[in-house]
């Protein structure tokens, strides 16, 4: 295990040592989610699967809360520690660690006081209610676990360290997958099993990611880092709320669109619901880029290199839209056969759900570099500390997605269910990549007054 400054050296290949450890972390991750869904398809069937679809986006309303909150609380940590302040740093992973605890005992709760009302806001169908329900009920219990798992791996990610968040999701989804197995298709419990099988996972992935903390002296928190401290607790939610928000419209905005594929029959929603499942596929690298370049902007303005930041920026950009273009490549030649895998029944639902799920992904993956980009934009402005231009990205994401699935399916059809997704995405860049411009343009000016005032001072 190392820490990684990411303030020396060449950008392309600092992002790239940190990316690349994620991505193969993700597609662990990612693993274990489609293993999820073709176990629960296969052995319980399309209406079991479209029990998981009509939980996404619920889901990733609070379990989006929840990663962003962590996310926004590891800035501080890249910036402390880019900045050599030790005692900053532990300072912020103290108060990190007890808001960490507060807010996920109190999402939990809220999540699971809404499944009922949401389900009936969201027209879901009353054969795939009490599913849905078990499933959710079950995850949400583990929101604490998530919480401490997204919070100790953006610690070490803070860090340089892209290795053990790696090392972490292998062992969690090794563990998921044989408890799949076991559960749904041994001792056929059905989705709860599914879930369980997610919850412990995460116990392990958490447990090795505190394992290699231990050994990091330079996080420990004192009793007193324990203690909410007010400034830095302050700016912790300041920065960590806008993440967590903007992740949660962006939830709203899929619920939305979720409710409209719930109103066409569970087989739409079965298909649907396949090519969600291979939406976290897609999205493996873009994702790992943008830790990475949170990371590397977050560390090189705590250094005050702000020509680094954009050097750094636009290498990632370039190599995130040629990762784009070999992901499509692969999803349009093999992509009808994972997604085949998914789904069983009667050879008439089967035809039916996978000629709506090839469609979908189809679509996706012709305008996939703009996902990309979205991240990589988005994640320099979190490291640099604008978290607010992100949650109106965010803002923006819901609009086009909420318009475009109540507008697109009237005049081309149920394809602008689809179109819906990558309007949303078209959105958020245009907002993210014009603001990202202006905050490197304001940080590069105060970083150049600042030797004069301290001259003026002397």
């Amino acid at each position: 295990m190392r820490v990684r400054n990411m303030t020396e050296g060449s950008p392309i290949k600092l992002i790239l040592a940190v990316a690349f450890p994620l991505m193969i972390g993700n597609v662990f991750q990612q693993l274990y989610t489609v293993v999820d869904a073709q176990v629960v398809g296969m052995v319980e069937g399309v209406t079991a699967l479209a029990a998981l679809g009509v939980s996404d986006w619920f889901m990733w309303l609070f379990f989006g809360a929840v990663h962003g909150l962590a996310q926004g609380f590891t800035i501080p940590m890249a910036q402390a520690f880019g900045a050599g302040d030790e005692k900053a740093l532990r300072r912020n992973v103290g108060n990190a660690a007890v808001l960490s605890l507060i807010t996920s005992v109190t999402i939990a709760v809220v999540a699971i006081a809404l499944i009922t009302p949401v389900h009936i806001m969201m027209n879901t169908p009353d054969a795939i209610r009490p599913i849905s329900r078990h499933y959710l009920t079950t995850v949400f219990l583990g929101f604490p676990i998530s919480m401490a798992y997204n919070l100790m791996g953006g610690i070490l990610r803070s860090l340089g360290d892209g290795r053990s968040p790696l090392y972490a999701m292998i062992v969690a989804s090794i563990v998921n997958i044989v408890l799949d197995l076991l559960f749904v298709a041994v001792f056929h419990m059905g989705v709860v099993g599914a879930a369980l099988a997610t919850v412990i996972a995460q116990v392990f992935s958490c447990l090795f990611c505190f394992s290699r903390l231990r050994h990091l002296p330079i996080v420990h928190p004192s009793k007193q880092d324990l203690c909410l401290h007010g400034p830095t607790s302050a700016r912790l939610i300041k920065l960590g709320l806008p993440i967590a928000a903007q992740n949660g419209v962006i939830g709203l905005g899929g619920m939305f669109v979720q409710s409209i594929v719930n109103s066409m029959g569970v087989t739409f929603i079965a298909g649907y619901t396949a090519t969600n499942k291979l939406y976290g596929v897609l999205d493996i690298a873009s994702v790992s880029y943008g830790y990475a370049v949170s990371t590397y902007a977050g560390q090189n303005l705590g250094a005050k290199k702000t020509d680094r930041i954009r050097k750094g920026v636009h290498s990632a950009a370039f190599a995130g839209i040629l990762t784009a273009a070999f992901i499509s490549t692969m999803m349009f030649l093999f992509g009808h056969h994972i997604l085949g895998s998914f789904l069983s029944g009667t050879p008439e639902e089967v035809s039916s759900a996978l000629k709506v799920a090839v469609e979908f992904l189809h679509i996706m993956c012709i305008f996939l570099p703009i996902l990309y980009l979205l991240h990589i934009y988005r994640s320099a402005l979190q490291g640099m500390g604008n978290t607010f231009m992100p949650m109106i990205s965010g803002l923006v994401e819901l609009g086009m997605r909420m318009g475009a699935a109540f507008l697109l399916p009237g005049l081309i059809g149920y394809q602008g269910l689809f179109f819906a997704e990558i309007l949303a995405w078209f959105g958020a860049d245009v907002i993210l990549i014009s603001s990202y411009y202006v905050t490197l343009f304001r940080a590069k000016h105060q970083f150049a007054k600042e030797p004069l005032q301290e001259i003026e001072k002397g």
